[in-house]
């Protein structure tokens, strides 16, 4: 563990996206606090400018602080980042630790069946899913998280396969172990480093996932959101550029951050890399 730590502390660009990403994460405990009011409230005049009438970002058409609709829309992609992420985690690892053990026809039918997924363009399925479940936090989750599992589910079918192959899991087996204790005690904690990656940079993608349906108009109208934001200032965006640029901003410097704290962490999970 060790190791681990001072191989990502070894790496500039992981440290600076982790601090981008604990500004980002600060910024979302702390919005009720700095900002107690609804975003959707009307609290100044419309169009006001970076600094006018008191509004640090500026207001929106309808008098919104663009300030407070970033600071409450950074809990919304946080929370829909981490919660799709865990939903296509428990579906690709489960998956995937099954064909990968079990091997032969079950091993053909979970591909096919990933494969299906994943000749379906990824945001498509997402708007097809959310549009016949209706917009919502739970309806979004659960159409990122079921596009973003096959990749999960491939990579770690791939890493039971080349682990479930060594010694110590042939030893395990003859001791008379059962196939979940095996899986559980001696396969996967030694597959478990390349899906910790992966998973980092999914909860990137389901960021831009949920970003892209709110600027569709398919998020939840009861939440503020970055996509939202974005949408809603695209057809001024010659007259109030700050409507849109703030919140792209926001989106693309946690995008950004995670990207970085994953490649970090890839090069500290990495064996070859942490030991050199």
């Amino acid at each position: 563990m060790k190791d681990i730590i001072r191989t990502f502390l070894r790496r500039p660009a992981g440290i600076v996206g982790l601090v981008l990403l604990g500004l980002v994460c600060l910024m979302a405990v702390v919005a009720p606090l700095v900002y107690p009011a609804s975003p959707w409230e009307m609290t100044g005049i419309p169009f006001s400018r970076p600094g006018e009438n008191g509004m640090l970002l500026g207001a929106d058409t309808l008098g919104r602080d663009i300030a407070s609709g970033i600071v409450h829309g950074a809990r919304v992609s946080i929370l829909i980042g981490l919660a799709s992420t865990l939903t296509a985690l428990c579906i690709g690892v489960l998956l995937g630790c099954i064909s990968g053990y079990a091997g032969g026809a079950v091993d053909a039918v979970i591909v096919r069946f990933t494969e299906i997924f994943q000749t379906i363009p990824s945001f498509v399925l997402a708007i097809l899913l959310v549009a016949i479940l209706t917009p919502s936090i739970g309806t979004i989750i659960l159409a990122i998280g079921l596009v973003s599992w096959p990749p999960l589910s491939r990579l770690t079918r791939a890493q039971v396969r080349t682990v479930a192959q060594r010694e110590f899991v042939q030893a395990a087996r003859c001791q008379g172990q059962s196939t979940l204790s095996v899986v559980v005690r001696h396969v996967l904690p030694n597959a478990i480093s390349p899906i910790i990656v992966a998973g980092s940079l999914t909860v990137a993608a389901a960021i831009l996932i949920e970003a892209g349906l709110s600027f569709m108009g398919l998020g939840d109208p009861n939440y503020m959101s970055w996509g939202y934001m974005i949408g809603s200032g695209r057809t001024v965006i010659r007259q109030a550029w700050w409507m849109s640029v703030f919140p792209g901003l926001a989106i693309l410097l946690t995008v950004v951050a995670i990207n970085l704290v994953g490649e970090a962490l890839n090069d500290a999970l990495n064996p070859r890399i942490s030991r050199a």
